[in-house]
């Protein structure tokens, strides 16, 4: 049972892209109103659950949100740039940077796989740029690419704030709450700077962005966040490719994104070395916050 709730919360943060790009909406809009959407949907789940956080770990979730508003930002635009399937591809190679970036900040010194998978997903990434070919999907495949690695290394870092400020474990509506107000208030001085960031209600825009907030921001991570630290490594590690996985199949079914071969050679390769790092940094801690699929 505990792995087919898993086995939902990850669906249902595969469709994140799919609802953006069915939104149609500004990048910034869309990620404003998948965290605004969420607020009320978190807040009633956290009146059910115990909640004994310190305030020095609600102000680090607060601060968590504010990454979290860059990750969605950046994330939310290449997919403008390249499409669901590929942005969310590159965007889950946060699951090899993280590694490095709790080595450079915090002293924790990556097991010696990452120094191999690495530099091999930086080659798929690399090849799903296209390599200036014609037939590469995406409108701007290299400016794709690099936005949605930004995504990555944004959300590598939102990770690791995140896990400090839940580093008990306790029930996750709180510490999500928190950082998805953060993130909501992050995402209205963002705005500030979108020309065409809006509040006006239009549908069935709002209908895919209320989708967005409650399928993936609220219901998927709550599941997620409780399920994942309670599996084995091996099933943590598959689940992890299973997200991106998902949402390259619902991509080519809904929107018709046909890659070119060096982009599914390209995707290949990341799908490889995510599932390698899965294995290698699951194996030694299975905490959520740092086997987190890309939201």
């Amino acid at each position: 049972m505990t792995r087919l709730i898993g086995l939902a919360g990850i669906l249902a943060i595969s469709f994140s892209a799919i609802f953006v790009r069915l939104a149609d909406v500004s990048p910034t809009t869309a990620a404003f109103y998948r965290v605004a959407y969420a607020l009320p949907v978190l807040y009633v789940a956290s009146r059910f659950m115990r909640d004994d956080r310190t305030h020095r770990e609600r102000l680090l979730a607060l601060g968590a949100g504010v990454l979290f508003a860059a990750d969605l930002t950046v994330w939310f635009t290449s997919i403008d740039y390249i499409g669901a399937g590929l942005a969310t591809v590159v965007a889950n190679s946060q699951v090899l940077w993280v590694g490095l970036l709790a080595w450079m900040l915090l002293g924790e010194r990556p097991r010696r796989t990452a120094f191999v998978v690495v530099p091999v997903a930086l080659v798929g990434i690399t090849l799903i740029g296209g390599l200036g070919q014609d037939d590469a999907y995406g409108t701007d495949p290299v400016r794709g690419v690099i936005l949605a690695l930004l995504a990555g290394l944004t959300y590598s870092a939102f990770l690791l704030v995140y896990r400090a400020s839940n580093r008990r474990m306790g029930p996750p509506a709180g510490p999500l709450l928190d950082t998805t107000a953060g993130a909501a208030v992050a995402m209205l001085v963002i705005s500030r700077f979108d020309g065409d960031f809006s509040f006006a209600f239009t549908w069935p825009s709002h209908g895919w962005l209320i989708a967005l907030g409650v399928v993936s921001q609220s219901l998927g991570w709550l599941l997620i966040s409780v399920v994942l630290p309670r599996l084995p490594a091996l099933d943590t590690s598959m689940m992890l490719l299973l997200q991106p996985a998902s949402t390259v199949l619902w991509a080519q079914l809904i929107f018709t994104e046909t890659l070119s071969e060096v982009q599914w050679i390209g995707a290949g390769i990341v799908f490889t070395t995510i599932l390698g790092a899965g294995l290698a940094g699951a194996a030694g801690m299975r905490r959520a916050a740092l086997v987190a699929p890309e939201p």
